[in-house]
């Protein structure tokens, strides 16, 4: 898209420019809201060549799904893929049977097949979508897209953009680097080499002068954490992984890990062609430009809080977990292989799982019951962790001072602990795990059995 209107007060104000590339989803069939259709595909990322991705829809970015707070939104997705495949709902409180888990939630989809999702959000914000098997190979090319859930009542922002944060491994003739190399796996992750907002390099878009500017920010990357600022000293913290908080705060700087996302409210510049631009460690990512408008004396709307059940916390029960690494093994074997229980959650490495084949449970928790997860990062690096089904309540941390906020990915840092009140208000098996994905491949993966 290279032109928006936005309306305000019965005014129609055209805006011309490079806007974010919002794709809609492919005409779907009779019944569902949106059809995704996953399947090879190649797409344009660097100017020397194309990059053999895949694709939803046959493109990137993914088509931006748009539901509504407590209405059903209906998806079908239909694998053109040569392996299988799921969609997972990052960050949504839904039930057991859409969350997208391979076998712990439903059957992988088949090459040739179709699943159909069906689901009613209680929460608006932010959240985001992606395959749950072979998740370095399938996210890493490009399976990820944002979902966004309107409020019940819309909040009155003047543009509201939605940005997926990616790096690519790829070179500069657009084919594919290693999406991982042991070395990394058992660190901090593989970096890719070219860093995009909506699979751009540094975009500019325009924006109405004095609007009240709405900009999502979405880590879909296997790796990276971001560490976000601003030239604006004005920006504002409002939602943190899809949850408003109750009184925004400036940003200064905000770490966004992989599977977190931050939604920032900007009061634009009231001169035609000025600018502001959001950063990761001082490399600018995404640039927003004035362009003319009747706006003025704006400010930024309140958004609506999520209706996240309260945690009991004076009948919690205290469960620890430790994130670390298997002290016993050997990273990698003498003939190069990997050995992929590296990474461990109290002191278990992910087993695998297949039908009829589900490993014992991390924890078992009753439903209704509030409990108080002890998270302790015991290594050198950063772990974000995410929880399905689930919202969490961070409540203290070790290391700074915290002002209780809704996640449902807490990142850790180095030697960090962190106590997250959760309500097991969502009965089934809910996988739970490190969201930085090469991680999560070694090891750092597990579920908690609500019932």
């Amino acid at each position: 898209m290279n032109r928006r209107t936005f309306i305000k007060s019965g005014i129609a104000i055209a805006i011309v420019g490079t806007l974010p590339r919002l794709v809609l989803a492919a005409q779907p069939s009779e019944g569902f809201d949106y059809e995704l259709i996953v399947a090879p595909a190649d797409v344009n990322i660097v100017p020397g060549g194309s990059t053999p991705a895949l694709s939803f829809n046959g493109g990137y970015p993914s088509p931006v799904i748009r539901a509504k707070q407590h209405q059903p939104i209906r998806i079908r997705v239909v694998n053109r893929l040569n392996e299988p495949t799921t969609i997972h709902w990052h960050g949504m409180r839904i039930p057991i049977g859409m969350d997208g888990v391979p076998f712990l939630s439903q059957p992988p989809i088949m090459p040739g097949d179709t699943f159909d999702y069906e689901f009613t959000p209680p929460d608006a914000g932010s959240f985001w979508y992606h395959p749950h098997m072979n998740s370095i190979e399938q996210l890493g090319k490009g399976l990820v897209g944002a979902l966004i859930v309107d409020e019940a009542e819309k909040p009155d922002f003047d543009a509201d953009l939605v940005l997926c944060m990616k790096n690519w491994h790829i070179k500069d003739d657009g084919s594919f680097t290693a999406l991982t190399t042991p070395k990394n796996a058992f660190r901090m992750g593989t970096p890719g080499r070219v860093m995009t907002i909506n699979g751009e390099m540094h975009p500019i878009y325009d924006v109405p002068a004095g609007g009240a500017i709405r900009v999502r920010l979405l880590n879909v990357d296997n790796t990276l954490v971001y560490d976000v600022t601003s030239t604006d000293s004005n920006a504002q913290i409002i939602a943190i992984d899809g949850n408003p908080i109750a009184e925004p705060v400036a940003l200064t700087n905000h770490m966004t890990a992989p599977g977190m996302r931050l939604d920032l409210g900007v009061i634009a510049p009231s001169k035609v062609g000025e600018t502001v631009t959001f950063k990761h460690k001082n490399k600018p990512m995404v640039t927003i430009k004035t362009v003319a408008s009747q706006l003025e004396n704006r400010r930024l709307p309140t958004l609506p809080l999520n209706p996240i059940p309260a945690p009991d916390l004076e009948n919690a029960e205290a469960i620890k977990f430790a994130f670390e690494w298997n002290a016993n093994i050997t990273p990698i074997e003498k003939d190069g292989k990997i050995n992929y229980n590296f990474w461990t959650m109290n002191r278990r490495s992910w087993e695998g799982m297949s039908k009829g084949n589900i490993p014992a449970p991390l924890a078992k928790l009753e439903l209704g019951k509030t409990y108080l997860f002890e998270l302790a990062n015991l290594t050198q690096y950063h772990h974000p962790i995410h929880i399905h089904g689930h919202t969490f309540t961070v409540l203290k941390s070790n290391k700074k001072a915290i002002t209780p906020f809704h996640t449902d990915t807490v990142l850790l840092g180095q030697n960090e602990t962190v106590i997250a009140a959760l309500v097991a208000d969502n009965p089934g098996r809910w996988m739970y795990h490190c969201h930085i994905i090469e991680h999560l491949k070694t090891g750092f993966m597990g579920y908690v059995e609500v019932s």
